[in-house]
């Protein structure tokens, strides 16, 4: 009966949808986090009776046929590149991107990884580093004896250098944009890999034209709305339950046909 087997997609796809969900809500306070969204799309169907066909030799044609679709897959699992919320921390180090664009970081082997976070330190050597230690791309040296770092909207990165009345520059941030954000490829560690569907990246200073800018001591919050897993949680589970109770049904109906035939 392909009842069963229909439903038996039904359900592992929403497991799948299930599992989406629940890594949003694990990540609900992960700076920077972006929600993902499970899609589906149906899959093969099993032509019973074809349309546009003659019926019979020399009949009408047939206006409408008989296809029997075979159930569901899990076609991608989308990330909802949306603007997070702003969490102010006074950190003089910390930088939250507004609108379209990802920090560059320099992962162990040397690549460029890219991120939302903006949670910064420095390093032994006066380095700005993520909280796991990678260096921010281009580097930026912060002097052992600066008193206070400014960072302005447009990335340029200034210290005071002990008592001195005047800022001295000491680099500029600059930031990268994808033509399909959606294709990148989530890492861990809240960096994500460019990817042939991402496209190359596009490296600018912060506030040109379809580029953020920067907001120093701010974090970018996670764009995980919670009513909405919510909504979306119990929707999965009603689904879910709704496959399963069509499995339980497909299997009285072949008891019966069973039992009649004996």
């Amino acid at each position: 009966m392909r009842a069963l087997a229909i439903a038996a997609t039904g359900m592992d796809a929403q497991q799948t949808n299930l599992e989406v969900i629940a890594n949003n809500i694990a990540n609900i306070n992960t700076t920077g986090f972006k929600r993902a969204r499970a899609e589906f799309s149906d899959l093969l169907y099993q032509t019973e009776r074809t349309a546009g066909v003659p019926n019979r030799a020399n009949q009408a044609i047939v206006p409408e046929g008989a296809n029997i679709g075979l159930g569901v897959q899990t076609s991608a699992v989308r990330n909802i590149h949306t603007q997070g919320e702003l969490a102010q921390t006074d950190n003089q180090l910390d930088m939250a991107l507004i609108g379209r664009g990802w920090f560059q970081i320099e992962a162990a082997d040397g690549t460029t990884q890219y991120s939302r976070s903006g949670a910064f330190n420095t390093n032994a050597d006066g380095e700005l580093v993520t909280i796991n230690g990678s260096k921010v791309i281009p580097e930026i040296i912060v002097p052992q004896d600066a008193s206070e770092v400014v960072v302005s909207r447009t990335g340029m990165v200034s210290a005071r250098i002990g008592n001195e009345a005047d800022f001295t520059e000491l680099g500029q941030l600059t930031i990268a944009n994808f033509v399909n954000e959606a294709g990148l490829k989530p890492l861990g560690d809240n960096v994500s890999q460019q990817t042939a569907a991402s496209g190359e990246p596009i490296i600018a200073a912060p506030e040109d034209p379809g580029f953020a800018y920067i907001k120093q001591g701010y974090l970018e919050s996670s764009n995980v709305d919670s009513v909405r897993e919510i909504t979306d949680l119990i929707s999965a589970q009603r689904a879910y339950e709704m496959n399963s109770k069509v499995i339980t049904t497909a299997d009285e109906m072949a008891q019966i046909v069973s039992k009649n035939l004996k």
